[in-house]
């Protein structure tokens, strides 16, 4: 047998342990902690003032709490089925952490676009979480309860398929493999899922930072200036009063990347710094915007964000982390089919970071209006976008082995299991709405 027959037929043993149907089961641990008092763990080590900010992001909506308590289904996944076969995981891979960006060769690709959590661990956890989102929106958006199962089904169809394909393919041809925005797009049969995706693409490519210069910053003597708007941006003393930490931030990020990539960055002139809110479960964590002018007055705007401990990091064999932002980076790399030309990290005072261009030519669809027809089709490229980040690091011959080629016995339990998450995640919601009306849980009036 070749190597890869025998990673298939152990993947097939795996069956007896972990029956594929068993990952339908879930029901909430009987110790289960309130989602509340989980979040308020996690403000507890966030900047206090933005926590309200994060707390009315994630009231705003089942899905918006679902995208902002990762650590919450983190926990309810410690309790759920595991074949035991690791892969570099995104973490956080529901629906809207997929998108379009730009790879250093100006080419527009769709493929996960977030990376804080990421860590090795079960690739169940991450097809998990982008089956829980797509039920979540679809019943969220009042879908008929169909349409959610199907673009469920569809994803998890695609990612087993995707998986088998990846098996009989070469290590190289893996990796060079990418998705770009054309084959994105749903079949011709609904007119309105192209439409869709075709905004979205053309929205993304219009995201440079020429286009952000006038949006977030004005020219001031001759030079520009990031525009405040408070509490989302503004400039604060946390590190522009430290001067010392802000070369420091600056020097660790360039020594970070490639030395022809160094020698790039360093020819740019950092005019500007400001604190920026971004996402939802992201807020509260110290997020900062860099503005930089090149001598021809070419603008760069870099984000550069906290990275704290993964919520995989409650996996009994998580990795030890030194640098979190070397963690997201090194992740990201791993998955990515092309990574931004600027990808670096730093540390500065007593967080680490990592650092990534700002909204160059990025765009994802919104969940808030995807209509009912495209649902399915965009949850299917997700799950095969998942399925080729997981093989570039996994061995898919084993995890195909164990889905099966033909077989749909795992993607029927996974839309169980999807529907159960849903309930639960309503609930979880309304305990945070109602937290906030009893005036425990602070929220921003913005």
């Amino acid at each position: 047998m070749t190597k890869v027959e025998t990673s298939r037929q152990e993947g097939r043993e795996r069956r007896v342990a972990v029956p594929r149907s068993s990952h339908a089961e879930w029901v909430p641990a009987a110790n289960r902690r309130s989602p509340v008092a989980v979040l308020q763990q996690e403000n507890s080590t966030r900047v206090p003032e933005l926590v309200p900010i994060r707390m009315q992001r994630m009231a705003d909506s089942p899905f918006s709490f679902f995208r902002g308590a990762a650590r919450v289904m983190a926990l309810d996944l410690l309790e759920t089925p595991s074949t035991g076969q690791k892969v570099q995981v995104c973490g956080d891979a529901h629906l809207t952490n997929f998108g379009l960006f730009a790879t250093p060769e100006r080419k527009l690709v769709f493929d996960l676009n977030d990376f804080d959590e990421t860590l090795p661990g079960p690739w169940e956890w991450d097809v998990k979480r982008l089956a829980a989102s797509a039920a979540i929106v679809a019943k969220w958006r009042g879908f008929p309860r169909s349409v959610g199962q199907e673009a469920v089904h569809a994803g998890v169809t695609a990612y087993r398929r995707g998986m088998a394909r990846h098996a009989r393919q070469s290590l190289v041809d893996v990796f060079y493999e990418q998705l770009v925005p054309e084959n994105v797009r749903a079949t011709a049969l609904e007119q309105l899922r192209e439409i869709s995706f075709q905004s979205t693409i053309a929205a993304s490519r219009k995201r440079t930072s020429d286009r952000l210069l006038r949006k977030l910053a004005v020219e001031v003597n001759g030079s520009y200036q990031i525009v405040d708007n408070p509490p989302l941006i503004n400039h604060l003393n946390v590190l522009t009063n430290e001067p010392e930490a802000l070369r420091g931030l600056y020097d660790g990020y360039l020594a970070s990347l490639p030395p022809e990539r160094a020698e790039l960055v360093a020819r740019y002139e950092v005019v500007d710094f400001a604190r920026k809110v971004v996402g939802v479960g992201s807020v509260g964590t110290r997020c900062f915007v860099a503005l930089l002018i090149d001598p021809t007055g070419a603008p760069l705007f870099l984000q550069i964000k906290q990275a704290v401990d993964s919520v995989l990091a409650i996996l009994p064999d998580a990795p030890t982390i030194e640098h979190n932002g070397k963690r997201v980076t090194d992740g990201q790399r791993r998955m990515q089919a092309a990574s931004d030309l600027f990808l670096g990290h730093s540390q500065a005072l007593d967080f680490q970071t990592y650092v990534r261009q700002l909204a160059d030519m990025k765009g994802s669809i919104d969940p808030a209006t995807i209509p009912a027809a495209a649902l399915t089709s965009y949850i299917a490229r997700c799950g095969e976008v998942l399925a080729r980040a997981h093989a570039r690091s996994g061995d898919p011959a084993a995890i195909s082995g164990y889905l099966g080629k033909d077989s749909e016995v795992f993607d029927r339990a996974i839309v169980e299991y999807a529907d159960r998450v849903t309930i639960q995640n309503e609930l979880d919601h309304a305990e945070l709405v109602q937290a906030i009306a009893d005036g425990s849980v602070p929220v921003a009036d913005l």
